[in-house]
């Protein structure tokens, strides 16, 4: 699916995208609030300044996205695969990464981390 196909699905109201192949997709900027894009590949996209406040993004292969300023606030990133991604100014506030694979080195250039579920579990207060 290409990136404009499904931001027209989105804005008529379609919200699960589950198991997508979007590598290298441009969504910088998009409106996806509380979208469902768990298992979906999003490497190296560029989701830079992205709304995905309350997205689904369980187990989707985020290996060297731009994620530069996006607004994951309650995200489930659940067992996401985030190596190489960009999260730097990224608000991850209540995000659940539990599982998720991301170096201590990403998460120290996200803007926030309050409450958020750690990758072994904790909570950050």
């Amino acid at each position: 699916m290409e990136a404009q196909e499904l931001i027209k699905r989105y804005k008529a109201g379609e919200r699960d995208f589950i198991l997508l192949s979007l590598r290298g997709c441009n969504l910088s900027g998009a409106d996806l609030y509380n979208v469902n894009l768990s298992g979906s590949d999003l490497r190296e996209s560029d989701l830079s300044d992205a709304d995905l406040v309350g997205a689904s993004l369980r187990r989707a292969d985020l290996r060297g996205a731009n994620l530069r300023g996006a607004s994951l606030g309650g995200a489930d990133l659940n067992r996401s695969d985030l190596r190489d991604a960009d999260l730097h100014g990224a608000d991850l506030s209540y995000c659940n990464l539990e599982g998720a694979q991301v170096t201590l080195e990403q998460l120290a250039q996200a803007q926030t981390l309050q409450g958020a579920t750690l990758p072994d579990g904790t909570l950050q207060e």
